[in-house]
């Protein structure tokens, strides 16, 4: 809770500076805006996380207009956001703000661009919908894989929420197969001690143990 004091402590007298010597509408005020959102975003404070990254938004709408990346940026902030608060509609709704705005000004080939697919991936994984998040999902590891290559610890965070899908679907052998291609990437791209190699094993062992007490 100290660090978070201080980060806010600083950036609050930076916005007072800010706004005493550039003004409110420049575009160094939206940057400490988004950074006070983040702030308080990771201390779970999420209506002052949300009031900033607005704030954020409405100087970058005004400033850089609708069509930049960062706008891009600051929808994303925003369904994260309401994914964390569980309103997972508010959620979708920005997130596809951000894809579309990210088509349109990153491309169709941009690692950006497979965040928001996983981000909506989470979201329909939260609410249910299987379906559209093993969509999703699939978009994300194909952009991955073409974008970062096929042994990229990205490639296997997202094998391993294709496993999670499957899990959940109570497909077992489809979710062992994806906890099994992650385990192959983590093995190849991480520490032999890092603890997600760990928690892959622990969830391959399970789907394997669902299958035996099946057959």
């Amino acid at each position: 809770m100290g660090d978070y004091s201080k980060a806010l402590s600083y950036y609050e007298k930076t916005l007072e500076l800010q706004l005493k010597t550039l003004g409110p509408n420049h575009p160094s005020v939206a940057t400490t805006f988004n950074n006070l959102g983040d702030v308080y975003s990771d201390m779970g404070d999420y209506s002052k996380a949300l009031s900033y990254y607005e704030k954020t938004l409405e100087l970058q709408l005004k400033t850089l207009g609708p069509n930049h990346p960062s706008v891009a940026t600051t929808f994303n902030n925003l369904g994260m956001v309401y994914s964390d608060m569980g309103d997972y509609s508010k959620a979708l709704s920005y997130y596809e703000q951000t894809l579309e705005l990210e088509l349109k000004t990153l491309g169709p080939n941009h690692p950006s661009v497979a965040t928001t697919y996983n981000n909506l991936g989470m979201v329909y994984k939260s609410m249910g919908d299987y379906s559209k998040a093993l969509s999703y999902y699939e978009q994300t590891l194909e952009l991955e894989l073409k974008t970062l290559g096929p042994n990229h610890p990205s490639v296997a965070t997202t094998y391993g929420s294709l496993g999670m899908v499957y899990s959940d679907m109570c497909d077992y052998s489809k979710a062992l197969r994806y906890y099994e291609k992650a385990l192959g990437v983590m093995r190849k791209s991480l520490p032999a001690t890092h603890p997600s190699i760990n928690v892959c094993e622990r969830a391959a062992a399970d789907m394997s143990q669902k299958l035996m007490r099946r057959s």
